[in-house]
């Protein structure tokens, strides 16, 4: 089970290792880095080789399979994509990476599965609901894992857990640019209770 997905969109590579800690201190199993952010494979590099024995590190928002390349040559082993390009999904899988396509409806969850995709991300996560999800769980192989993101923070991750997802991807509700590490360490644990919560 994938777990949390701590998403630092818009995270610098000087602040990067010490946001990065404090995740991985307060037991999240992965670290996505939104391309989309300032040097994102320098942040990406920096995370790989600080934690990349305990935590599983990506780059998000992954839309070419040029990108696909260049964040397996910083050291990520997850590709996370806002949306179901069979090309990326293929180029990952190829790359020995785990990809993390982003599926609003069955058909577009159906496709990622043949392009090779394993887990699934459920986004935006208010569109596709719980009962969505629960609908979706129903039709799709028991081994692919749906991971709920956009929208998923602290009032809801438990309902999100307690309805069957094998994790979920958080961002603004735990890091926002220039937060301190601190201060994500904070939020990092609080989320972290939540979820493993029985």
């Amino acid at each position: 089970m994938t777990g949390l997905i701590a998403i630092l969109r818009g995270v610098t590579p000087a602040e990067v290792v010490g946001v990065g800690r404090a995740l991985v201190d307060a037991g999240f199993p992965a670290i996505e880095v939104p391309l989309n952010s300032p040097e994102p494979f320098e942040s990406v590099r920096l995370l790989a080789d600080a934690f990349g024995d305990w935590c599983l590190i990506g780059a998000g928002t992954v839309l070419t399979t040029g990108d696909v390349g260049r964040a397996r040559e910083a050291g990520a082993r997850m590709i996370v994509a806002p949306n179901s390009d069979p090309a990326v999904i293929s180029a990952a899988v190829a790359e020995g990476m785990t990809p993390y396509p982003g599926v609003a409806t069955p058909t577009e969850a159906f496709s990622a599965l043949a392009a090779g995709a394993r887990h699934l991300k459920l986004f935006p996560s208010g569109s596709v609901g719980i009962e969505g999800m629960k609908a979706w769980r129903a039709v799709l192989p028991r081994e692919v894992e749906l991971l709920p993101v956009g929208g998923v923070d602290e009032t809801n991750l438990a309902a999100w857990a307690a309805a069957g997802a094998a994790g979920a991807g958080l961002g603004s509700c735990l890091y926002r640019p220039g937060d301190s590490a601190d201060a994500v360490a904070v939020r990092a644990r609080e989320l972290s209770k939540i979820w493993h919560q029985d």
